[in-house]
């Protein structure tokens, strides 16, 4: 699944990320909207991780979807 399929389905995708990424709240994910760079630069946050672990980790989660 490309981005931009994920911003298409967004409203769907949003309960499999927040069971993924449970410090994620609905807010963030709001905000996320789809976007990448968004969903990494929250997960590095609520997480305390790397940028490229986080990066790693929302590519693998959506390439599983």
């Amino acid at each position: 699944m490309n981005w931009d399929q994920i911003k298409g389905n967004w409203t769907q995708m949003k309960g499999k990320a927040q069971q993924q990424w449970g410090k994620l709240t609905d807010d963030d994910l709001d905000v996320i909207e789809g976007r990448r760079e968004e969903m990494v630069g929250k997960i590095q946050e609520r997480y305390g991780m790397a940028k490229e672990q986080a990066e790693q980790e929302v590519d693998d989660f959506f390439n599983k979807c």
